[in-house]
């Protein structure tokens, strides 16, 4: 990615000294990082390069992505590449965060400010919206999300609606992030169902089509025709004959090396800031209950469902950490290498019993309500704290999996290379087979698996997730 003012870089490169080498470049657009690689046919990493852009203000001022740095950061680093004799692009494809849309005109020109999906919502405006259609929680078991305000990304299309009318009867086409990304390459406007199903009110899930407000709103006129995870088209960008692909939502994308690797029933649990257990193999409902414990569904790129439950465990982990590093006078690098030690956690379980919550949320909490002065050591305290984490993850990935016969738990992110985490999570689950799962840049990779008949001349990969197999330990008997 180009370096904009304010924008920091960092390159990587491996050169092969022969003949060109045949690679997809795959743009990953994260809240706070945006990177560019380039995998060659094994889906090795030959090229990576990584910037971060200073924010900028919407017309409240609310901070928002500065979309202009985007996108010229976009047509600067395809330059770059194009450039490079080792090189032979042969795809192209996106892959960014959610709940967010691009508003443009007929030229494709951006009419407002990529709002951020964190930006308070009206109440009076969301309490019309709900009265008009049924009511929160019916709505919410529709539409296969909870209420989340402008995270609901349909939300902000009604919004500017009824906010900002003129904005609305200019607008051509709202695009969710992915696709805008490829509609700068391909001149083509589009909608992808991962993108459609990220908790946007905007799918019916029980009728697999748009909810019935998106046309009695007009909304439906503002949004793309859908197109299928492996489309491709043609390049309106200046470079070789490549394809675009029609990008995909990130929790998405990273789900599909597995579905592409793993026949055998799965739940995915993907662990960074947010805790996502993703279960692909359960067809049930969302239920009342399941709402209020941050349950959703998600659509993967073959269009199916799949049963999400979050939990904000990576943040409770790095505050409590903090503060169990301050109260011991430790640095809280220390504490990620406590070794496990099951003589420790059978201790604490005698002394501390687990006093059951009824939201996984609720659990999570449990650690900072406990004083540390009753812990002697950091080891103690920093064992308790993922005794406490575990026990709401569990409660957690329990509502994704629900009565669905998976057979293997996978662990990628953060807290799969944390193995006090890792051996208390199998201890929790001996009915399933449990492992820490790597993978150097999984959504990336998801993103150009999707489209690999497009690009890649061998067949899919069988090497691309690393495994590491947790036994569940025995309980000592006092």
């Amino acid at each position: 990615m180009s370096c904009e003012p304010g924008a920091t870089r960092n390159s990587q490169l491996t050169t092969h000294n022969y003949m060109k080498t045949p690679v997809i470049a795959v743009f990953d657009v994260g809240k706070t990082n945006k990177k560019l690689f380039l995998f060659d046919e094994h889906y090795k990493i030959v090229f990576e390069r990584s910037a971060r852009f200073t924010e900028t203000v919407d017309e409240d001022g609310d901070p928002c992505e500065n979309l202009a740095s985007l996108r010229l950061s976009v047509f600067d680093s395809l330059h770059e590449v194009f450039r490079r004799p080792e090189f032979d692009i042969k795809a192209i494809n996106f892959s960014t965060y959610g709940a967010s849309f691009v508003y443009i005109d007929e030229h494709g020109k951006p009419l407002a400010p990529l709002y951020n999906y964190l930006k308070p919502y009206p109440e009076a405006l969301k309490e019309k919206f709900y009265h008009t259609y049924g009511g929160e929680e019916a709505f919410a078991l529709a539409t296969a999300s909870p209420v989340l305000g402008s995270l609901n990304s349909g939300m902000q299309l009604y919004r500017i609606k009824y906010e900002q009318p003129d904005l609305f009867r200019q607008l051509y086409k709202a695009l969710h992030l992915p696709q805008y990304m490829s509609f700068l390459i391909s001149g083509k406007v589009y909608t992808d169902m991962t993108s459609i199903g990220c908790h946007t009110n905007l799918w019916d899930f029980k009728h697999n089509r748009y909810h019935e407000w998106v046309t009695k709103e007009g909304v439906l006129d503002k949004l793309a025709p859908i197109v299928s995870a492996d489309a491709v088209f043609p390049a309106s960008f200046p470079g070789n004959n490549y394809a675009v692909g029609a990008g995909f939502h990130d929790s998405s994308a990273a789900l599909i090396p597995y579905l592409v690797s793993f026949s055998k029933p799965f739940v995915l649990l993907s662990t960074g800031t947010w805790c996502i257990s993703l279960n692909p193999f359960n067809e049930q409902a969302l239920t009342v209950d399941d709402l209020r414990a941050d349950c959703l569904c998600y659509i993967h790129y073959q269009g199916k469902p799949v049963k999400a439950s979050r939990l904000f465990a990576g943040y409770e982990h790095e505050q409590q950490m903090k503060r169990i590093a301050a109260h011991f006078n430790v640095s809280p690098a220390r504490l990620k290498n406590i070794a496990y030690d099951t003589n420790v956690t059978e201790a604490l379980r005698e002394r501390f019993k687990i006093e059951k919550k009824s939201t996984p949320q609720e659990q999570l909490a449990a650690f900072g309500q406990r004083e540390l002065t009753l812990f002697n050591s950091e080891i103690e305290a920093y064992h308790q704290l993922m005794i406490d984490l575990v026990e709401a993850q569990v409660s957690s990935t329990q509502l994704a999996i629900g009565n669905s016969r998976v057979k293997r738990l996978f662990v990628d992110g953060g807290f799969g290379k944390n193995v006090i985490y890792m051996n208390l999570l199998a201890e929790a689950f001996p009915q399933l087979e449990v492992f820490a799962a790597s993978m150097a840049q999984a959504t990336a990779i998801g993103t150009a698996l999707a489209i690999h008949q497009s690009w890649n001349s061998l067949p899919f990969p069988n090497d691309i997730i690393e495994l590491k197999y947790y036994a569940p330990s025995h309980r000592k008997v006092s």
